[in-house]
């Protein structure tokens, strides 16, 4: 009996340590990670041809596509490292040990949070560009996009800290048993991370855009009336088709977001423990926004789509080719 006791251990020369082994069905878990491995594999590719296109084509070098392909590389991360790394915390013992779990923690809280300030930076963006696009150019350069990226990422890495302190100061603090990984925060940071990363994040998105939308309506309305462009000057000033479909592109990117993030913020107004079947679920939930921002580049990015047949058919090694037009 003891040794079938041991048998179910984590770590059975830890008897009153370890944790049980998690009893999970095999057809169960083949299914999940199967689909939740499909899905990682789908977020790196196609974060990663984002990360090409932007990167080679000289042409994509805009302050706009700047803070695309930061986004692409948080999502990137989130499909690399962040997925297949939950699917294991979830599916086996943790035998990376406390450390190993207390970076993996902080890699989820910078990444995920490092996202979030690249979508308030393309609003921010978006926003410039359709309000006031007769100072656009003068407001915000590639450069100026550049060091906006920089700053966000560093930002996000101290407040990481901040945020998992404790852990970072004694590691393996919230685990109850060893061969676990859990991550407990206490209500003060909870609320306080709620305010920083969703709801003052998400009124700023949400008001920058409902500001773009009702320029977007009244510039659309304005060309339907057949208003000159004369008059168009002094009354709304005149945006570039480009602008209003990246607009609506904006707003399809925040829904995803909303949809995606909502759950997760929700959850942790009334649970602390992020180690049932429940918080797997919304993580996940929230791990798939990765995934479904280059999809929405594809359905409406046609520099995307033109980028992508050029590095399929390996058109980028050709000498020049960085500066070909798409």
């Amino acid at each position: 009996m003891e040794i079938q006791h041991r048998a179910e251990l984590c770590f059975p020369h830890l008897l009153n340590i370890s944790c049980r082994k998690p009893v999970l069905h095999w057809s169960e878990v083949v299914f999940r990670n199967a689909v939740l491995s499909f899905i990682s594999f789908v977020t790196v590719v196609l974060n990663l041809l984002i990360i090409i296109s932007i990167s080679h084509f000289r042409q994509l070098h805009t302050p706009t596509n700047i803070l695309l392909l930061s986004l692409a590389v948080s999502d990137f991360l989130v499909g690399l490292l962040l997925m297949p790394l939950e699917m294991y915390r979830n599916t086996a013992c943790w035998f990376l040990g406390d450390i190993m779990c207390v970076l993996y923690c902080y890699l989820v809280t910078h990444v995920v949070c490092a996202s979030i300030g690249n979508i308030i930076l393309i609003s921010v963006d978006r926003y410039i560009a359709i309000c006031d696009p007769l100072h656009y150019t003068t407001r915000i350069s590639t450069a100026k996009a550049k060091c906006l990226v920089c700053l966000c990422w560093l930002w996000y890495a101290l407040y990481s800290m901040f945020y998992l302190k404790d852990e970072l100061i004694e590691p393996g603090r919230s685990n109850s048993c060893t061969g676990e990984c859990t991550l407990i925060i206490n209500y003060v940071i909870g609320t306080l991370d709620l305010i920083l990363s969703f709801i003052f994040p998400v009124t700023i998105i949400i008001v920058l855009y409902v500001k773009v939308f009702v320029v977007a309506v009244s510039q659309a309305r304005a060309i339907r009336s057949h208003i000159t462009v004369s008059t168009l000057q002094y009354a709304v000033p005149l945006i570039a088709k480009s602008d209003l479909k990246a607009a609506r592109t904006l707003g399809l990117l925040i829904v995803v977001y909303l949809v995606c993030f909502c759950p997760y913020y929700c959850y942790s107004l009334i649970e602390v423990n992020f180690s049932s079947t429940h918080a797997t679920f919304v993580i996940f939930l929230f791990y798939i926004n990765s995934c479904l921002n280059p999809l929405i580049y594809a359905l409406f990015y046609p520099w995307f789509r033109k980028a992508i047949s050029h590095i399929v058919t390996l058109q980028i090694l050709q000498p020049g080719s960085c500066e070909e037009l798409l």
